[in-house]
């Protein structure tokens, strides 16, 4: 990432500004001076963009979230990101998953998901694309440096468990929040096996997921999210979790055939539907709600993994 710094007209107003938002969450964003100020963005990181993440002001986090998603244009900015400006990175993850508004999470999991998408050093062949949605774009592989810090790095991958899970450290947060979070989790999930399935399925640190999740963590971020995060008698959460299970298994399937994937869907699934026959239901009528010509080949692909 180009770290030239150009002339931009407003950062030294604007983070004046911020400054003030934070002191005082009351005050009104302004909106023209943060809409003067991206309009100059170009390619480099202008101003830090740490600063407007710890704004309760959704503009100032939206701003930040633009400028970081300039990492995502190659695999050497994103490299540069993830190993220099942890941060940065541990800044912006707590405002994606803390952020009460829909736009931001939206956003912030857009940029993450990019970030790892351009990371990659492991990506399918070709572009993968669901109903018409792109899940991963076919390009060079990454450098990885993105996955290693989300997944490698014990303080980055405990922050995001510790704001998905229920349990003392929640107490200052409402429960809306909780549920805000879980879901951009477990929206951002399917995209994310896609592109690196073994990443999302093992886990460094079972220390952690026997503080948060009370479980060993053998399965990684995508098992403590299938499997131990949700509150089933939520019912919102609950059919939060059952479309997620639907979104992966729908991507899953046109991913390459391994032995491992097939094992791991197999797990997940068992011990998903335990006691659990609305998920296992809207599981196996999946292929009548899908498109026509998808639904023979989604059909033998959830046979194959639910058979016993």
């Amino acid at each position: 990432m180009n770290t030239d710094t150009i002339p931009v007209s407003g950062v030294d107003d604007l983070e004046k500004h911020l400054d003030q938002l934070v002191s005082d969450p009351t005050l009104p964003p302004d909106s023209k001076l943060f809409d003067h100020v991206e309009l100059q963005m170009t390619g480099t990181l202008n101003f830090p963009p740490e600063h407007a993440l710890r704004s309760p002001a959704p503009s100032a986090n939206l701003l930040a979230m633009t400028i970081l998603a300039k990492a995502a244009k190659s695999p050497s900015d994103a490299a540069i990101l993830a190993a220099n400006m942890k941060s940065i990175i541990t800044s912006f993850l707590t405002r994606w998953l803390s952020a009460p508004q829909v736009e931001v999470g939206e956003k912030g999991s857009k940029v993450l998901g990019d970030l790892l998408d351009i990371d990659s050093d492991t990506r399918p062949p070709e572009g993968l694309a669901v109903s018409g949605v792109e899940i991963a774009v076919r390009k060079a592989p990454g450098q990885g440096a993105m996955w290693r810090r989300i997944f490698h790095d014990r303080d980055v991958y405990g922050l995001i468990l510790s704001l998905c899970s229920n349990g003392p450290h929640q107490n200052a947060e409402p429960p809306q929040q909780l549920s805000l979070a879980q879901g951009r989790l477990l929206r951002i999930l399917p995209r994310l096996s896609a592109l690196n399935l073994a990443a999302v399925t093992k886990s460094h640190f079972p220390e952690l997921h026997r503080r948060y999740a009370n479980s060993e963590g053998v399965g990684g971020l995508l098992y403590f999210a299938a499997l131990h995060m949700i509150d089933k008698e939520d019912i919102l959460m609950h059919l939060s979790l059952i479309d997620f299970f639907e979104t992966m298994i729908s991507i899953q399937r046109i991913t390459p055939f391994s032995t491992y994937k097939m094992d791991t869907l197999r797990t997940l699934y068992r011990e998903a539907s335990k006691k659990d026959d609305m998920l296992k239901n809207a599981i196996l009528s999946l292929p009548e709600r899908t498109v026509p010509e998808e639904a023979d080949e989604l059909r033998q692909f959830i046979h194959d993994i639910s058979a016993n």
